[in-house]
């Protein structure tokens, strides 16, 4: 089967495109990341965000300053304590971002055919005529002829807010435009984009490595999404530097990859990131149109083959003003979902959209349709022949726990794991039920206290299609006897049967370590 091939079950009722869908406790199995902001930093708003789906928080920093996000932040632990829902934090750094400043965001007309010099002098007052911008190496980087992007914030894609430039000449340090669309820039910041172009500024800055060593460190972000990763060497040095930073050791790394360099260098980046995040706005630039799908498709199937979460952006652009999606970006969102992405990532959509709730809502609903339909044989039997023979003992356990699963039709998979790498190993094989990822605490030291591990492994499975994590009691240890595992096992089932995932006569598959030994068993429940 070509790499990427969408996945879709065969034959599909005609007759069930009309039934409509049944409310379940989780909307989908694909998770939905929302960027906290304006218009959803509230603590009514984020408590609808959450149980309308999102179970990860991102805070971009390329924007306001770090007492904003406190605030924002402090609104989310209040409406995950009033809603009962968990949420992980992911923290967007700014990275190798070029921006056009306006400090006096006056509102900027450019008029298609004009000239307009881009210019690092930032002392200079953004006009139609010319625009300072924050990076004084441009002139060094681009040549006639070279394509450059300006947008609001986020690209917004539309032709009346955000404007083509083509190079027209070089002088000195000031680059001249030729103006290839009208439009008109709003507000404080845009940010420009040079196509195909090597921009010589580092990947992590110093700017990312004070907000990350503060803000990073005093709410242990659960994840953090390196923009403008480039290369392999870029993780490493990120996470070197969270290697000292106390309990951010443990913060999982997601490459952005936003242009050509990145997806030149995809593989080694795979290989040293926890995740990736295919940032589908800045690579609609940077590719031929005609291109992007093929990079997707290719990208995420080299993620779940590597076991690795993949999160897509830039699905439902238009909801940022309007309620519903378009068809084409309806369509989108369920081609994410059969490519195999694992979470969408909405952007402007949940910060500055008029509607964030209601399009995190719409977007699990179109994930949990695409689920229906995703093929999970064909998938199974792909992932076991990349893997090949003989498989680790891990992955045959898992692999083994997904098939009996289907094979007799269970409701759920509950796996007990102190790392969540059993748990996240499951997932990969794409099982058509629910996995619980029952986290072990287990008791570390730094030589100074004692305290528990397991959070924030809770907390990072929830970016992982279909894994939702509950974490056992710290009193039951990792090494537990079997009395203690059964347990924490009745715990679970109970846990499952609140929720309205397990009920009388379902049938369970239960995948954990008693001793030495790794066990899969299939539990049926009495009344």
């Amino acid at each position: 089967m070509p790499s990427g091939q969408l996945l879709l079950e065969e034959p599909i009722r005609m007759a069930s495109i009309l039934e409509p869908s049944k409310p379940t406790f989780f909307s989908a199995m694909t998770k939905i990341v929302g960027t906290l902001g304006p218009k959803s930093r509230s603590v009514e708003v984020i408590s609808g965000c959450l149980k309308a789906g999102m179970s990860v928080a991102r805070f971009d920093f390329s924007w306001c300053d770090p007492d904003y996000h406190q605030e924002t932040l402090e609104n989310l632990k209040t409406a995950i304590k009033s809603t009962k829902k968990l949420c992980a934090i992911m923290l967007d750094t700014v990275g190798a971002e070029m921006q056009v400043v306006n400090k006096s965001e006056t509102t900027i007309t450019l008029q298609e055919d004009g000239e307009v010099v881009l210019t690092p002098d930032q002392g200079q007052e953004a006009t139609s005529e010319i625009l300072p911008i924050n990076f004084d190496g441009l002139a060094q980087s681009v040549k006639k002829g070279d394509t450059i992007f300006i947008g609001q914030y986020l690209f917004t894609g539309s032709e009346t807010t955000s404007v083509w430039l083509e190079v027209s000449e070089v002088k000195g340090k000031d680059v001249v435009c030729v103006i290839k669309n009208s439009a008109t820039l709003h507000g404080s910041l845009f940010t420009l984009h040079a196509s195909q172009v090597h921009i010589d500024l580092p990947t992590l800055t110093e700017k990312d490595k004070e907000v990350i060593s503060t803000w990073g460190v005093k709410n242990k972000i659960d994840f953090l999404s390196l923009s403008y990763t480039r290369h392999a060497e870029d993780v490493r040095q990120a996470r070197e530097f969270l290697s000292k930073l106390g309990d951010l050791s443990q913060t999982q790394i997601f490459a952005k990859i936003e242009n050509v360099e990145g997806l030149t260098h995809f593989d080694e980046i795979l290989q040293e990131a926890d995740g990736i995040i295919l940032s589908r706005g800045n690579l609609g630039i940077d590719l031929p149109p005609e291109k992007v799908f093929l990079f997707q498709k290719s990208a995420l199937n080299k993620c779940n083959m590597a076991g690795k979460p993949a999160v897509l952006t830039r699905v439902v652009d238009s909801m940022t003003d309007n309620l519903r999606p378009t068809r084409a970006e309806a369509t989108d969102v369920a081609n994410a979902v059969l490519d195999g992405s694992d979470a969408i990532l909405l952007g402007a959509e949940t910060l500055r959209g008029l509607y964030p709730v209601e399009t995190i809502h719409t977007v699990g609903r179109i994930c949990s349709e695409a689920e229906k339909v995703f093929n999970q044989d064909l998938y199974f039997k792909k992932t076991v022949k990349f893997v090949g023979e003989p498989m680790t003992h891990l992955e045959s356990i898992a692999s083994s726990a997904v098939r009996a699963a289907i094979k007799v039709k269970a409701s759920i998979i509950i796996c007990f794991t102190s790392s969540g790498r059993a748990a996240r190993l499951i997932a990969k094989y794409r099982p058509t039920m629910p996995v619980l990822s029952v986290v072990i605490p287990r008791l570390k030291t730094n030589q100074l206290k004692w305290s528990f591990s397991g959070a924030f492994e809770a907390r990072q499975s929830l970016i992982v299609r279909g894994l939702f994590p509950m974490l056992a009691d710290p009193r039951h240890p990792a090494g537990s006897t079997s009395a203690t595992s059964e347990t924490i096992l009745k715990v679970a089932l109970d846990h499952g049967k609140t929720l309205g995932i397990i009920k009388s006569h379902d049938r369970v598959v239960v995948c954990q370590k008693l001793g030495d030994a790794s066990v899969v068993k299939i539990i049926e429940l009495e009344d």
